[in-house]
């Protein structure tokens, strides 16, 4: 086996990690680049099916709570299903708009993320009538929801960073 191949595989899979940071798919790019190289060195045993079964469930895992935190957090705050549906959508063209317009990375798709999550939820609200006190405490729980999910794609991330590095590197 070779510690220089899986040495390679741990640093860009820390760099697909950083691309997370500007909302970029970081955890599927580190999935599908140690899927490549578990294929390619399949005979030498470096990584088990268990481990690409748990690497993926992971991933799949911090999507799933990136995609929903903002649409739960409307939710929880009593959104209806249109202030909901556009805390999803707010949420996602946000953190595209922020990445492009806040070149920071992780603060601008962050802000863009929350800030949209909020206007979406609130936009939703307020159209169908309801109070602007309303759609306001709506629309901050769905951009604190939205901020919490990307925060915790993140640290999906690093797990799933360090369980293919840890079970790379043990014998």
């Amino acid at each position: 086996m070779s510690y220089i191949w899986i040495t390679l595989l741990a640093m860009v899979n820390a760099g697909c990690l950083m691309l997370n940071l500007v909302a970029l798919p970081g955890n599927w790019l580190m999935l599908g680049f140690t899927f490549l190289f578990a294929w390619w060195r399949w005979s030498e045993g470096v990584f088990c099916v268990w481990t690409l079964a748990a690497v993926l469930a992971l991933a799949v895992l911090g999507e799933a709570l990136e995609l929903l935190a903002g649409m739960v957090g409307a939710r929880a705050a009593g959104s209806t299903r249109r202030g909901a549906l556009g805390a999803l959508a707010g949420g996602v063209i946000g953190a595209v708009a922020g990445t492009i317009f806040i070149p920071i990375p992780l603060l601008g798709s962050l802000v863009g993320a929350s800030v949209g999550a909020f206007i979406g939820a609130f936009a939703g609200e307020t159209s169908r009538g309801r109070p602007h006190w309303a759609g306001l405490r709506i629309g901050i729980r769905a951009g604190l929801g939205t901020a919490t999910g990307m925060i915790l794609k993140l640290a999906i991330g690093v797990v799933i960073w360090l369980t293919i590095t840890i079970a790379a590197f043990w014998p």
